[in-house]
């Protein structure tokens, strides 16, 4: 990609084109919306920010990302109350509607995956946990390695990341993070 501002851009008739204008215009846009604090951009008032945003949790000045994985915890600890069939519909139903509720969370902000939207973070973990003994232990181990996987991206969650946009895109690399860490969490455990 050409990083040169469209000052410096020019097509063959010598002038900056309205498309380099207006996709410099929008990066622009994005980029200056990404720094504004995420309490201006979100309404915690509104349920579906509410859940975007880990319950509150993805607000953290550093690492929301870690603090909507903590706010998974209580979750993962009520829904372990449930039998398994009835703890995989509704991680199945948080995931899919995690699509619409990050969705939507990002176009109201005007940032694709904005860090403080957390309920990506939630799912994966919920999946981290299917299956596996409940204790502190295997909290914390599920927690470092779902963390470590959503953080480091290896591939495909890298590839997924990059060319999957939208609430799909948003929730999808979350739940293959979930996916590896639940595997290793069935080798461990």
């Amino acid at each position: 990609m050409d990083n040169k501002p469209v000052s410096e851009k020019v097509s063959a008739a010598g002038k900056a084109t309205a498309a380099d204008k207006a996709a410099e215009c929008e990066e622009t846009t994005t980029t200056a919306r990404a720094k504004i604090k995420s309490t201006e951009l979100f309404r915690i008032s509104d349920p579906i920010h509410f859940l975007a945003l880990g319950f509150g949790s993805g607000l953290a000045a550093k690492a929301p990302g870690t603090f909507g994985t903590l706010a998974a915890i209580p979750v993962f600890f009520l829904l372990s109350l449930l039998p398994l069939s009835g703890y995989l519909i509704v991680t199945a139903i948080f995931s899919l509607a995690g699509i619409y509720i990050c969705d939507k969370a990002a176009k109201d902000a005007g940032v694709h995956d904005h860090g403080a939207i957390v309920w990506d973070e939630i799912v994966g973990f919920l999946i981290t946990m299917i299956l596996v003994p409940i204790t502190w232990q295997s909290v914390v181990v599920g927690f470092i390695l779902f963390r470590l996987f959503d953080i480091f991206k290896p591939w495909p969650i890298s590839f997924i990341d990059k060319k999957c946009h939208g609430g799909l895109g948003i929730m999808l690399d979350d739940i293959l993070a979930g996916i590896f860490s639940l595997i290793c969490m069935q080798l461990i455990f």
